[in-house]
């Protein structure tokens, strides 16, 4: 086996760092979104065994959705590309390029067993830049071909050394060559058939048979007149090893699978839900397809469903020739391989095995696929046709009159394919470039006309998206997913009547329920959402919750284990005010998957609903068990445990809000919610800090601005709080606690009276009934000495509230400052003595109104909503009352402040929950 040199190894990774330099540039694009951007397998924590019980896209292997496509080898590599850089598509576009160049090396080495060494670089070449590998090296997903091409031609080359002298077996490569093959089917299905390729090269190759040879002595068994040569012998043994190592991997592989085959629809293979002779006539015809584009790669297109190639459904097609065409040339090359020695035959067997035992699982011609033609799946398939060519060239380079012809062809051949490959990787750039690259190629498949309408929907391009959706529509009018994505388009521009009668159209659509039958009609799991969009857009109407309840119904009763059916159904419960049937929906979809955190955190909505945090919290610790970075149940848990009022949880709220804060540095509420907490603790310094930092993420952040302010008067910094209430007040001038902490502070730090009657004054405007606003409003009138006024004020403001001893008390001492003032201007004292009586009683009221104002101090509570969070202001009280009022014993007077402060921490607890926004 002759060694590939550095110079080669160096040509091949210059070709094709040529050819694919600019796809580091490209994104994720397709189905890459599914496999990475929305596969949960990759972050670090999700749990390692995870990737071995999903499949590709993240979908447990037990679910009727999965595609049962079963690659952990590849998503591990995903997953650590994942671990390094995120979601940083060139890491993964790179990885992919060293992968290819590993392929193109090993590929190198294989071709070197087959023809010499000038035909091997020219086959590894055009391996290397031919453009049908665009979608496998391009595409992030693509991987999976790469890895698998790897592992499948080192165990065939693992393999080749199995033949020892005289004949011998050499078992060691075999049982390399039965875990590369396994290895190889972990990154990608197809890997398993390798297996056929080491038979048919033991057989043919390095045994040397001919399929004459092989008749003769099997007709020579049969009819008595002879036995089974040792040789033969040997040679049946390894096959039977590796037939029966093969056989425990299929086994395997089915019992991965459920012993269930995915479910696709007419709309992603049509010709597989065809009648015959319709279905086989196109699985024929695909065949010359995916050969034509291996010749004439010029027209590539991303995706080949739907329409893309109309049914061959009449042995009149004219089709059917280009089928009867490719067999007879096959046939033609098949008969030359087995029929006739040399090494020429030998090199086109195993060019011709290359090419079609890689692609019998892709063929749709023993079991259907969920596609029609792809592109990347042809990546082995093509080493066999670049030896092909290969051997071609060297056939026609060895005549002296076709030499330079086939330079100059071989050249132009190399040179088009490197420039369509470096052209058609910018089309991978994004999802619209790729898409309409596409429509360039063919307009008759839906599926291209609503990729481009999602690409311009991501961007908000809602008008233009409905185009390409409406056209979806006609080219495919029974496409029940362009309905449904005119539907939502329509939603997005807030035309509810279109969006409905799109929805309506879409569920007309549905393949209808046959009684006594299971709904398994072959229908997209996807397609179902139909119900939920519907459902979600008319329960916005509040007459309509019932009509949307009995759609959430339907769906379940088609397919008793949608789990999204539940879900939304229980939101619409809790809506309705059902939290227990919400309960009931809940279990009953975590009975489906204890392991989706989402489901526990609704449930534990719920429990909020039923009053019962216990519960709730045990909930969301479950989320979060699942998911340790699941953001709401990290914030809401935290609150919840802040609400509780419990001290010992204190500490686990703070670290759950931390680790949100990490995941969503940019949400204010995160640090508000810290801020409050450290409120709770009395850690004032660290409150200040969180709340200015949720601040200046969201400069109008009501409850923030207002709490800092409010902490700013609690800390005895109240001039500090006025700029802060300017702020509040300049976003929200209708905030009533707002006004009222700045009326406060206006009146009791800076004297501005006027200011002051500005705020309560403001207040009654929107509030006339507001007994805080009245009452200090009735402050303001009696620091302007307006004893009338203040009186009738307070009249007004007890009839607003009877119960409330304080405004009565300060009603007593107005009408007796009234009825002071009244008696001194009635005595017959002279001038300057009636001034000084008049000055003193003046003096006695503003000694007054000091203890009004502190009594208001002491009755006012200024709360500010936010998440179920309140803040009381500190209380003052002065001992300033009427002579007549009996001196208390200073160990009375300890333990009624002793009360007072007991009762004051019991009504901030009450407040904290009751009077939660």
């Amino acid at each position: 086996m002759a060694d590939v040199s550095l110079k080669e190894a160096a040509l091949i990774v210059g070709v094709v760092a040529a050819c694919y330099w600019n796809s580091l540039f490209c994104g994720f694009v397709f189905d890459d979104v599914s496999a990475i951007l929305d596969n949960k397998d990759l972050h670090p924590s999700t749990p390692l065994k995870n990737l071995f019980q999903n499949d590709f896209w993240g979908t447990p292997m037990s679910e009727e959705r999965s595609h049962k496509s079963y690659r952990p080898l590849t998503v591990l590599t995903f997953r650590l590309n994942y671990l390094f850089s995120e979601l940083n598509a060139v890491s993964y576009h790179f990885l992919n390029l060293v992968f290819h160049v590993v392929v193109c090396v090993v590929f190198l080495k294989v071709c070197k067993l087959f023809l010499d060494n000038r035909s091997s670089v020219v086959a590894s070449l055009l391996f290397a830049v031919h453009p049908i590998h665009t979608e496998a090296v391009t595409g992030v997903v693509g991987r999976a071909e790469l890895l698998s091409s790897i592992f499948f031609l080192a165990a065939f080359l693992s393999y080749t050394k199995s033949k020892g002298p005289d004949n011998t077996i050499v078992w060691t490569p075999i049982a390399v060559t039965v875990f590369l093959v396994a290895v190889a089917t972990l990154c990608k299905e197809q890997g398993i058939t390798v297996v056929g390729i080491c038979c048919v090269y033991e057989v043919f190759v390095a045994q040397g048979y001919t399929f004459p040879v092989l008749l003769d002595t099997a007709v020579q068994i049969l009819r008595g007149k002879g036995s089974i040569p040792f040789s033969m012998l040997q040679t049946l043994l390894k096959l039977i090893v590796l037939m029966f190592s093969t056989l425990l991997l299929v086994v395997v592989r089915v019992q991965v699978i459920q012993s269930q085959l995915p479910v696709f629809t007419r709309f992603d293979n049509p010709a597989a839900v065809s009648p015959s002779p319709a279905r086989q006539l196109t699985f024929n015809y695909l065949l010359p397809v995916n050969a034509w584009l291996l010749l004439n790669p010029s027209e590539l297109c991303c995706d080949w469903t739907m329409g893309t190639i109309p049914l061959v459904e009449s042995l009149l097609d004219v089709r059917n020739v280009a089928t009867l065409t490719f067999f007879c040339f096959l046939g033609s090359l098949i008969v030359f391989s087995l029929r006739y020695p040399g090494d020429s035959s030998k090199t086109v067997l195993m060019a011709l095995c290359l090419i079609v035992l890689p692609f019998i699982p892709a063929s749709n011609l023993f079991f259907p696929v969920g596609f029609v033609v792809a592109e990347r799946v042809l990546y082995v398939p093509s080493m066999g046709f670049c030896i092909l060519v290969a051997h071609g060239w060297k056939k026609l380079s060895n005549k002296s009159v076709l030499r330079k012809i086939s330079w100059v062809c071989l050249a132009a051949v190399l040179l088009t394919h490197a420039l369509k490959t470096l052209h058609r990787n910018w089309d991978w750039e994004s999802e619209y470039t790729l898409f309409m690259s596409a429509l360039k190629v063919n307009k008759n498949n839906a599926k291209l006309w609503n990729n481009v309408g999602h690409a311009l929907e991501n961007e908000k391009n809602f008008e233009r998206a409905l185009q390409f959706f409406i056209q979806a529509t006609q080219v495919q009018p029974d496409d029940i997913g362009a309905h449904m994505n005119v539907g939502r388009t329509y939603k997005n521009l807030n035309k509810t009547k279109e969006a409905e009668e799109s929805y309506m159209i879409a569920k007309s659509l549905m393949p209808q329920i046959i009684p006594g039958k299971k709904y398994a009609a072959r229908v997209a799991p996807n397609h179902l959402n139909v119900y939920i969009n519907l459902a979600n857009l008319i329960r916005a109407n509040e007459s309509r919750l019932e009509e949307a309840d009995q759609l959430y119904r339907q769906a379940i009763s088609m397919r008793p284990d949608f789990k999204q059916a539940y879900i939304s159904r229980g939101e619409l419960l809790l809506k309705m005010n059902k939290p227990l049937k919400a309960k009931e929906a809940y279990l009953r979809a975590l009975e489906l998957d204890r392991t989706n955190a989402d489901l526990w955190y609704n449930l534990a909505i719920v429990y909020i609903e039923l009053k019962d945090p216990t519960e709730a919290l045990k909930n969301f610790n479950r989320a979060l068990e699942l998911n340790p970075t699941h953001k709401l149940a990290l914030f809401n848990s935290a609150l919840l445990m802040q609400e509780s009022g419990d001290a010992r949880l204190r500490p686990e709220a703070k670290q759950r809000l931390l680790h949100y804060v990490k995941e969503e540095p940019q949400d204010a509420n995160g640090y508000f919610n810290l801020g409050m907490l450290a409120m709770d603790d009395k850690k004032d310094m660290e409150a200040e800090a969180w709340m200015k930092k949720a601040i200046r993420l969201q400069p109008n952040f009501r409850s923030a601005l207002f709490n800092l302010a409010l902490l700013y008067s609690q800390t005895a910094k109240e001039l500090m709080a006025l700029p802060i209430l300017e702020d509040l007040l300049r976003y929200y001038p209708d905030h009533t606690k707002g006004l009222i902490l700045k009326g406060d502070i206006l009146m009791n730090q800076k004297k501005d009276i006027v200011g002051a009657k500005m705020c309560f004054e403001k207040i009654l405007e929107l509030d006339p009934k507001n007994v805080q606003g009245k009452h200090n409003l009735c402050v303001v009138y009696f620091e302007e000495r307006d004893l009338i006024k203040a009186e009738k004020c307070l009249v007004e403001t007890l009839a607003l509230a009877p119960h409330e001893e304080y405004i009565q008390r300060h009603l007593n001492i107005v009408r007796s400052k009234i009825a002071s003032l009244g008696t001194t201007e009635e005595s017959s004292l002279p001038a300057d003595g009636t001034a000084t009586a008049a000055a003193e009683e003046k003096k006695n009221s503003f000694q007054n109104l000091k203890e009004v104002k502190n009594e208001q101090k002491t009755t006012q509570t200024t709360v500010d909503n936010n998440k179920g969070h309140s803040k009381n202001k500190k209380r003052t009280e002065k001992n300033n009352m009427d002579k007549e009022t009996p001196k208390k014993s200073t160990k009375e007077i300890k333990d009624i402040e002793k009360k007072r402060v007991a009762a004051l921490k019991r009504l901030e607890e009450i407040e904290r929950i009751l009077n939660g926004e």
